[in-house]
Order: structure tokens, then C-alpha cells, then sequence
């Protein structure tokens, strides 16, 4: 299983717009942070989680030969907003694209994307189809078997994934215990970390810390950063063993 990191900002991103600070206008390119999402390569297939409104720049740096099935941990549009450029795929494999999300969530794109679910679709819209799931429902996703993970993304219930050795969490704040139950001992885990401040709907860098001791997996990799979070370079330095930040590109193999 080979997991591509497509995205490790904010909703806004890295730099963010306006911003002059070190890491907005840091030469390194690991601090050049476009919304979080990621790509599952596994069995022959592509899963992509979350469509955020990089998703047409990440498809283009990664260039997978066909998207399978995309997973939504939630609605907001840092993760859900680049949805329409699904339809390069749609024209080339004359195939809709399976969705996979909880019910509000579903609800959520039908009317954001109201004309790709219309009665009669203009011509050219993306062609989808949709499925709902339910926190804690394992399930199957292009031939490979998943677990919803129930999250909270401050009080708003959200959706981790497992799948094998892998575990993704991102906007989580807290976990409850049949979510930790549900990933602790994966050997690769890419979990948030907002930056170094509290904050109501994220963990920080002390709690996401506090997360990994707890899950306990081989490797972990920091995503969703903040521009304050601070240089790649300088906070990667002080993470214990095994934890790294993850950066946009970053492809990591379970074995």
C-alpha cells in the first residue's frame, strides 16, 4: 500500500493570502502547505479522501492513471470543494465516480453539486454516485475494506479511516474510546496537528502528541499544520522518535 500525502494546510492554506511571515515566505518547499487530502494506492486501485478545492492541482502532481472511489471524512469545503473536477476522470473511463460519506454529509453535496444530482443533467456535469455510511460501519470501497472511524472535529461528529495497517484522522479534536479502539497498534497513522495554541475543533501539537502515545503506531505523520505551527526544518527537530511532519508529495509505503 502506497499512501501519497496531497495536501497538509489549513483551510487556508500555506502561505496564506496577505500573510509575510517565516513560513509563509519560506523557500523550502515543505512549507508550501495546499487543503488536506491524501491518495490510497492499494490492490490496483486509487482511493482518494477528501476533494478539496486544491484537488485539480494534487491530481495533477500525483497523476493517478483513474480515482476508484472517494472517501469525505466531513462536509467542509476544505475538504469537499474541488468535487466537480472529478469529471476528467468521468470522460475518460465513461464511469461515475462512487462517493462514500455519513448521511449529512451526503445530504451536504447533493446541494452544493445540485446539478450534478438533477433529474435531467445538463451535458458535461460530474457523473457520481453516491453512497452513505454510517460511523463505525466497516465497509467496501473499489474492492478493499475500510472502517469509518467515529471522530469528533470539535462538536461535530466526523469520519476517520482504517484500512489494513493505515489509519487516517484529520479535524479531529477527540476520539471517543471505540474510535481508539479501532486504530491503536496501526503501523502508519497521518493524524492532525493545528499548531502549538489550543484551539475548540482541532488538536494542537501537545494533544496530537498525547494521541500518538495513546494509538500507539510505528510511524506517525503531522497534517492539517497551521503557517503557525513554525518551519518544517525547525519543528520536525524536536518531535520524538517516529513522528514526522507530513508534507505535500510525501509517499509512504505499508508494508
Amino acid at each position: 500500500m502506497i499512501i501519497t500525502i496531497l495536501g497538509t494546510g489549513t483551510s487556508q492554506g500555506v502561505p496564506v493570502i496577505g500573510c509575510d511571515c517565516r513560513v509563509c515566505t519560506s523557500s523550502d518547499p515543505r512549507d508550501r502547505r495546499l487543503r488536506t487530502s491524501a491518495l490510497v494506492a492499494h490492490k490496483g486501485k486509487h482511493v482518494q479522501i477528501d476533494t478539496g478545492p486544491d484537488f485539480r492541482e494534487q491530481m495533477l502532481a500525483a497523476a493517478p492513471p483513474y480515482i476508484d472511489a472517494i472517501l469525505y471524512t466531513h462536509e467542509h469545503a476544505d475538504h469537499t470543494a474541488g468535487l466537480d473536477d472529478v469529471r476528467p476522470f468521468n470522460f475518460m473511463h465513461r464511469r461515475d465516480m462512487p462517493l462514500y460519506a455519513l448521511e449529512r454529509v451526503a445530504d451536504g453535496l447533493r446541494k452544493r453539486f445540485d446539478y450534478a444530482f438533477a433529474e435531467r443533467p445538463y451535458p458535461g456535469v460530474p457523473m457520481l454516485d453516491l453512497h452513505e455510511i454510517d460511523a463505525g460501519q466497516h465497509f467496501t470501497a473499489a474492492g478493499i475494506e475500510w472502517r469509518a472511524i467515529p471522530v469528533f472535529h470539535g462538536q461535530l461528529p466526523i469520519l476517520g479511516f482504517r484500512t489494513g495497517d493505515f489509519a487516517y484522522l484529520t479535524d479531529v479534536k477527540t476520539l471517543p474510546e471505540e474510535a481508539l479502539e479501532e486504530v491503536i497498534g496501526c503501523e502508519v497513522l497521518v493524524i492532525n496537528a493545528l499548531h502549538h495554541d489550543a484551539h475548540h475543533t482541532h488538536l494542537n501539537l501537545e494533544e496530537s502528541l498525547h494521541m500518538i502515545d495513546r494509538i500507539g503506531p510505528r510511524r506517525a505523520y503531522l497534517t492539517h499544520l497551521s503557517h503557525r505551527m513554525g518551519l518544517h526544518a525547525e519543528i520536525e527537530r524536536t518531535l520524538p522518535p517516529g513522528v514526522f511532519i507530513a508534507y505535500d508529495g510525501l509517499r509512504i509505503e505499508v508494508v
